[in-house]
């Protein structure tokens, strides 16, 4: 029998319906895997095993009972350590709360609890969700599966890492300009973004709310959709979440109506400076595309050019904002000798200053800056404009046809730890394919071009959208999937 660690979402589910293994079982299973694979990975800042086997013996008990379980029940998860889930420490990998514990659940918490999920801790990531490749983190860096001397990706690199090392069968990130559809792309899992709205970010702490979107990692597109289902829908404590009736056909899509799909190829998403293993990857995915009788074309996005420094003017902007709440006084009681402070604003200083990392400092100040009197229209306000502009590339494209878009994640594979930890450009270089879908608000899906197979890092390719056509690009990744089985 195949490991009870490597089955998917949907193998536990009928498992548990065939009562082949308890929920405890596989539970501890996971539990002995992650003692196992960890230590060298790093995936994870907390395990809670006993809260896990407390949730497990519930859903036995249900199952026990006769009571119908959900296709969530039962099964294991972990999630990125910015997602709050009363109880347990939610440090978002931050010095500045390493010693707070969430009060309440984030709403995709509380969904997911309902349907019985088993939470079996929280994962590492870039501080604060800024980062490309998780050496941001302020306790350690994640390591990838594939190569250990390699990054997973970021800022969702230990919940990407978790999944691809078989540590859980699905697990949540927030995406903010890639930041789980990049770590999906290196480590060789599935990473959805849904469309802006579609999830509440309620008890995600806010890293640029704009742009900010929770979303699962999974080991198929199925199960990916499944989660999707199970957090997505409007919410009274998110204001800018949307209430969207989805077809029934985003669980069970139709193949038949997947063939009618045009997608079109952005001519500016295939640029010199990608590696060729990414290019020959990116095309032999519309290769396959191709050979299922599926219209492609050549369309033009012509403000891509301007995303990635619109990206690095907004997101900071918002970042600024938002982090002016961690003062180091509220939401944990520092244990850091932060000096003697002679006044309030001297204690604000000591305490941000050794609480914050260095990316999370750069992008403050850079953020103030842009906000700052005398720059704010020739920085942000020009920004915001060229936003506009790309949202208005993806409009035309999708109104001309258009019903999916094809391009790459990343402009390389998994690079090396430490290899652009002193250049932040070329760091941020890494997101340059991923951003746009974030400006533009769409969903966007991060898939293998094939199963990762040992001895070869993973390539990844991503379809993108059309605002809350979500079974759209989860229907045709599904459908990639069955030809590549």
């Amino acid at each position: 029998m195949e490991p009870l660690h490597n089955l998917t979402v949907k193998k536990i589910h009928e498992g548990l319906q065939n009562k082949a293994f308890s929920a405890t079982e596989i539970t501890r299973e996971y539990l002995t895997h992650i003692k196992n694979k960890d230590a060298k990975i790093g995936a994870f800042l907390k395990v809670d095993e006993e809260g896990a086997i407390k949730q497990a013996e519930n859903i036995d008990a249900k199952i026990a009972a006769g009571e119908n379980i959900n296709p969530l029940s039962g099964v294991p998860t972990a999630i990125k350590d910015a997602i709050l889930v009363e109880g347990l420490p939610s440090t978002s990998a931050s010095k500045m709360l390493e010693n707070y514990t969430a009060s309440y659940d984030a709403t995709v918490i509380k969904k997911l609890k309902e349907q019985g999920v088993i939470i079996l801790g929280k994962t590492n990531m870039d501080e604060f969700a800024m980062g490309a490749s998780n050496e941001n983190s302020a306790f350690k860096p994640v390591h990838n599966p594939h190569d250990l001397s390699r990054v997973p990706g970021g800022s969702s690199g230990g919940s990407a890492a978790a999944v691809a090392s078989n540590m859980v069968p699905f697990a949540l990130g927030s995406d903010t300009g890639g930041s789980i559809r990049q770590p999906a792309g290196l480590t060789g899992v599935v990473g959805f973004k849904p469309t802006y709205g579609a999830v509440s970010r309620f008890g995600l702490m806010a890293m640029a709310s704009s742009l900010d979107q929770i979303g699962p990692f999974a080991k198929t597109v199925e199960d990916a959709t499944l989660v999707f289902d199970a957090i997505k829908g409007a919410d009274p404590m998110d204001a800018t979440s949307v209430n969207t009736t989805y077809s029934p056909n985003l669980l069970n899509p139709s193949f038949e109506k997947i063939k009618e799909l045009t997608v079109g190829i952005p001519k500016e998403y295939f640029i010199d400076g990608t590696e060729e293993d990414v290019r020959k990857g990116v095309e032999k995915a519309i290769e396959k595309i191709k050979s299922l009788k599926i219209n492609i074309k050549e369309i033009s996005l012509p403000s891509t050019r301007y995303a990635l420094p619109c990206y690095y003017i907004i997101m900071p902007a918002e970042v600024s904002s938002n982090l002016a709440r961690y003062d180091g006084i509220r939401y944990a009681t520092p244990n850091r000798n932060m000096g003697e402070a002679e006044n309030l604003l001297d204690l604000y200083l000591n305490n941000r200053g050794a609480g914050f990392g260095t990316e999370p400092k750069r992008r403050i100040i850079l953020g103030t800056y842009v906000l700052s009197s005398g720059y704010y229209d020739a920085y942000y306000g020009q920004a915001q404009k060229v936003r506009a502009l790309i949202k208005k590339d993806f409009d035309e494209a999708f109104s001309s046809g258009v019903d999916v878009m094809l391009t790459p994640v990343s402009p390389t594979k998994a690079f090396k730890i430490g290899e652009k930890a002193d250049d932040p450009i070329q760091m941020y270089l890494s997101d340059i394919f991923t951003v746009t879908a974030n400006l533009a608000g769409v969903p966007a899906l991060s898939l293998p071009v094939e199963k990762p197979t040992a001895g070869n890092l993973p390539v990844g390719f991503q379809l993108i959208g059309r605002h809350f056509r979500e079974e759209d690009v989860l229907g045709l990744g599904m459908y990639y999937e069955r030809i590549c089985e």
